[in-house]
């Protein structure tokens, strides 16, 4: 079954339980027509002079009505409100059929959400009061710079539209990105190892191995100085290697998600323990990162090594029950699609996961620049995390499917078992090392109550933390920027649900970089003389960032 059959039949069940409850039917339609009258009433009395409050009002951080047009003009504010009714009563609608299973409400809710925000009038020339201005203004001239951006993005697509969210000639990396000072002391097939040079004459005895998402690339924790979170681990006085994977094409079909265990982390940390003599490490996974570094604490326990001092995972879901919209793609049905897709490849394209990933925030992520890009014949601003968001990896066939089919079909790590590698039963309540845990609350990707929930099942000490924002802005939020806050309670053991978590949870101002790094330097080891790559006893292959990291996937 293709995403198209399982949406079709998806709105089928909803057509016929909502056709199943003719008096619900009625009494929406009912509510739709009183919201519709409403509307046509206000003007009239408006123009009496008579206080009108608005029929419906856009959610907070909707940026689609900012223009003052929308509310100071009749005809465009009457515009704004009938999409308004309408959206909103299109989402209740959705919430009303009962006895749908969850899979085909959500897809419903998601695919519902994307064509009303596909229709919205800020979309439109002739309803867009700023576009309209602009246009008049400038005799349609960015209509013309608008017509040439979008072919622009046609080609530089290859024939498909591919939106530019960013000017993507302002940044190199390794120049004004991704610039913090290192070396490349190992490479494989899989992954280049970066040592970092210190900043401190002094740095903590046990090292730090960043293992990032291979689904994204590593530099977005070493974006710019001013909010790199690598460039404020070595601030802080620690010695820092950073993954940086390769980006496969065909000839790596084979590689399996366990390879990146093998072959990617335990071999990290053997070079690691080469270069620095000290038989732990401290890890830091994130988001597919951080379950590749739980299946790797999972292993090790099963062979009764301690090699890991503490782990940190950031953007974590360790019980895959509830992936939230995620769930709309990577279904039972979506699995077998996206394994016959990579079959021939022999790996999945970039721009499908980051295609996949903009539709999750459709008006954030596409429909803004297509206003700003090609109704206002703007050009996209520099900004480091939408290059970054833009400049996507390729996966491998096997990976992909093993990935998808184990965590999030299977929810592997809550069963004990489910995975065995090399004989060894992969159980998470095995591991004790003591585990920091970073959500963040609006991530749509890795939720944060899933995250929360699967805490429980690690069998050491932990403690988790929840930031303020999205699944990347929560992360990357520099303690110099005073943004945003965190929540911490310390009673977490004692509480099973997130919700009673939450409500007992203590708000802190600013970012989690400074809990997480008072964390982490508690079992640090004390500090000596700063290491620096080139005393390793490690071949110096490249500066960093290396070569790995710049092959983009349309190379």
């Amino acid at each position: 079954m293709t995403f198209d059959e399982g949406a079709a039949k998806a709105f089928q069940e909803m057509a016929f339980r909502l056709a199943s409850d003719p008096l619900g039917l009625a009494r929406a339609q009912f509510e739709l027509w009183s919201g519709i009258s409403d509307l046509w009433r206000r003007p009239a009395a408006k123009l009496a002079g008579q206080e009108v409050h608005p029929t419906s009002t856009a959610r907070k951080g909707d940026r689609r009505f900012r223009d003052d047009a929308w509310e100071e003009t009749a005809v465009f504010d009457y515009i704004k409100q009938s999409y308004l009714l309408v959206s909103d009563w299109t989402h209740d609608l959705c919430d009303k059929a009962e006895g749908m299973t969850p899979e085909d409400r959500r897809k419903v809710q998601f695919l519902s959400r994307q064509f009303v925000s596909a229709i919205s009038p800020s979309n439109f020339l002739s309803t867009n009061p700023e576009a309209l201005k602009k246009t008049m203004e400038s005799g349609g001239e960015n209509l013309l710079d608008g017509l040439n951006n979008l072919l622009d993005d046609i080609e530089r697509g290859g024939g498909e539209l591919k939106i530019s969210m960013t000017d993507m000639d302002a940044f190199q990396i390794g120049e004004n990105i991704a610039t913090s000072p290192g070396k490349v002391v190992f490479r494989n097939y899989l992954f280049e190892l970066i040592q970092y040079s210190p900043t401190t004459s002094k740095t903590h005895t046990v090292p730090i191995i960043f293992v990032p998402p291979w689904i994204n690339k590593y530099y977005v924790l070493d974006l710019q100085p001013q909010n790199s979170l690598i460039k404020w681990a070595v601030d802080q006085g620690h010695t820092l290697f950073v993954i940086s994977w390769v980006n496969p094409d065909e000839e790596a079909a084979d590689t399996a998600f366990t390879d990146y265990m093998r072959d990617g982390v335990l071999t990290a940390l053997d070079v690691v323990e080469k270069a620095t003599n000290e038989k732990t490490t401290n890890l830091l996974g994130f988001c597919i990162g951080g379950i590749l570094s739980t299946t790797t604490l999972a292993y090790l326990a099963a062979r009764g090594e301690e090699r890991i001092n503490s782990a940190t995972l950031l953007a974590t879901m360790i019980d895959l029950t509830d992936v939230g919209e995620m769930s709309v793609f990577v279904d039972a049905e979506q699995i077998k699609a996206i394994e016959r897709r990579v079959s021939g490849k022999g790996y999945l394209e970039g721009r499908e996961m980051a295609d996949m990933f903009n539709r999750m925030r459709e008006n954030d992520l596409i429909w803004s620049f297509v206003v700003n890009n090609y109704l206002m014949g703007r050009d996209p601003v520099p900004f480091d995390l939408l290059y970054w968001n833009s400049d996507s990896t390729r996966l491998p066939a096997r990976m992909i499917v093993e990935y998808l089919t184990d965590f999030y079909r299977d929810n592997a790590f809550m069963t004990p078992g489910r995975l065995v590698i090399d004989g060894h039963e992969i159980d998470i309540g095995r591991i004790k090392t003591p585990t920091y845990f970073l959500a963040t609350k609006d991530d749509r990707i890795a939720p944060w109550k899933s995250c929360y929930c699967g805490v429980s099942a690690f069998g050491g000490p932990t403690r988790f933390v929840l930031g303020a924002s999205g699944h990347i802005a929560g992360i990357v939020n520099p303690p110099s920027k005073k943004k945003y806050c965190h929540w911490i309670n310390d009673a977490r053991e004692k509480l099973d649900d997130p919700d009673d978590w939450f409500a007992g949870a203590e708000t802190r101002p600013g970012s989690w970089w400074t809990d997480w790094g008072a964390w982490l330097a508690q079992r640090s080891g004390p500090k000596v003389k700063a290491r620096k790559p080139e005393d390793s006893g490690l071949p110096i292959l490249d500066d960093a960032p290396g070569a790995y990291v710049r092959v983009r996937a349309n190379d």
